[in-house]
């Protein structure tokens, strides 16, 4: 990026990369972990949870995604709060509502009520996820540092989301599915003390809120969200779901008008100087898409296909999950020898390959090693390409744009997180059937990472360090 893009005073506001260490990663990772953990140990707890609330398919997909939802919602609306009001003092309270949040859950007397608290967990999530990378940002100058330190940071988090069905499985057969919620307040607590006492105050860049916007991005959000939940149970053509995907529309199309024309657009005009920015957005929606889709998909499926329980199931899925935090400390590596574009190209490829397998050789008696081999494999392209996609988007936002970049990204990862969750929900209710439901699942899984083949070719390429 130009020296235009990174002000004077911004860079005299950071440390030296030698003096910032490994404390700021640490200490930022925490509330990441703990949000990561919430997604695969949560799957793990659907059987368990179902049992006890005796709760529909439906409202498991609204435990998993009611969580998303508001996440994927007010990330933007976070972005502009971390500008206005300084990216620590958002993350800190975003850290503070997820903790508190996580107790409401723990504490859940039924279905409904665990729904709503997922749904502030979001809340909390989406407060301090921007400002999480954002701070990170600026607490290492160095492009290679930083590039590394993104690696390690996605590392990290994904050696968080491959141990947690593990843990989940341990916390749920020996004190029942609500410690999985509980864990999260010791560590939500270290990670405020952390923050208070170790990671500087970024520099503020005040900004209008743009409320009328981010009133209809949640609106055309939420509605979407409904129809793909809740399409099975009333009907795809029934009044209600018709009323929903009309009200989404409207409120695309307006949020749409609103952003061509308004002086201060939710997501900087700069950002789209180039197509790079738009490309790795869609890139990172159709990752979530596929990964996290799969996920939900493979934890119903160990359970209720080949009976496997809540801890047998952790144990299983975590050789699947652990290559994600292999794939990042690969991508560094690739990322360094030659570019980003090429860890990115490489890992959607072999995602997009392996994944196709899946369509011709899945099915319930199948042995397990052979199964996880392909996922595996699958899932280590993705962990090779998502330290690369981040780093794309943050060298074309610049430490400008960075809040506004950080928090767009993970809105479009979240939101693909949400339908794809939603999807597999809808192809499970359709095809109960596991014979039939699983290659129609993992036909959209394969198009969702050749889609990301496709959109880093065209226009991700030529990234480069730096």
């Amino acid at each position: 990026m130009s020296s235009a893009c990174r002000p004077v005073s911004v860079a005299a506001l950071t440390p030296p990369p030698a003096v910032a260490g490994l404390l700021p990663l640490v200490t930022l990772a925490i509330g990441f972990v703990m949000a990561m953990l919430d997604v695969t140990v949560v799957n793990v707890a659907l059987p368990s949870i179902a049992l006890q609330f005796t709760v529909p398919l439906t409202d498991l997909v609204w435990i998993v995604d009611g969580y998303t939802l508001t996440f994927a919602a007010l990330l933007l609306v976070a972005g502009a709060l971390a500008d206005r009001y300084g990216a620590k003092t958002i993350y800190l309270a975003g850290l503070g509502v997820f903790t508190s949040a996580s107790l409401l859950c723990g504490l859940a007397p039924d279905g409904a009520t665990l729904i709503a608290a997922r749904m502030l967990q979001g809340v909390g999530a989406a407060l301090f996820m921007p400002s999480s990378l954002s701070l990170l940002t600026h607490a290492y100058d160095d492009e290679q540092i930083r590039n590394r330190m993104l690696a390690a940071w996605s590392a990290i988090v994904a050696v968080a989301g491959a141990s947690g069905p593990l843990l989940g499985g341990v916390l749920i057969h020996q004190f029942g599915w609500r410690a999985i919620f509980l864990i999260n307040i010791p560590l939500g607590l270290a990670g405020l003390w952390l923050a208070v006492r170790r990671i500087a105050v970024a520099p503020r860049r005040p900004r209008a809120l743009n409320p009328v916007s981010h009133v209809l991005g949640v609106v055309a959000l939420s509605s979407l969200c409904f129809v793909l939940i809740q399409g099975n149970a009333y009907g795809w053509t029934s009044a209600p779901i018709a009323a929903t995907i009309a009200l989404f529309l409207t409120a695309a199309l307006l949020l749409v008008q609103r952003e061509r024309r308004n002086a201060e657009p939710i997501i900087p005009r700069a950002l789209f100087a180039t197509s790079q920015f738009a490309a790795a957005n869609g890139v990172g929606f159709l990752i979530n898409l596929a990964s996290y889709g799969q996920l939900f998909l493979l934890s119903l499926f160990l359970q209720h296909a080949r009976g496997a329980d809540a801890l047998q199931t952790g144990v299983q899925l975590v050789p699947m999950l652990a290559v994600f935090s292999i794939g990042n400390l690969i991508s560094s590596r690739v990322s360094a020898r030659w570019n980003v574009s090429a860890s990115l190209l490489g890992g959607v490829s072999l995602a997009a390959v392996m994944s196709a397998a899946g369509i011709f050789f899945f099915a319930p008696g199948m042995a397990y090693w052979p199964f996880a081999l392909v996922v595996a494999l699958a899932n280590l392209g993705v962990g090779i390409a998502v330290p690369a996609m981040t780093s794309i988007v943050m060298q074309v936002s610049g430490k400008h744009h960075a809040n506004s970049a950080a928090a767009a990204l993970n809105a479009n990862r979240q939101s693909g997180a949400l339908v794809g969750v939603a999807v597999m929900g809808t192809i499970l209710h359709l095809l109960p059937d596991w014979r039939a439901s699983l290659p129609v699942a993992y036909w959209v899984i394969t198009a969702s990472y050749a889609l990301t083949v496709v959109l880093t070719w065209r226009h991700l390429r030529r990234a480069r360090n730096g």
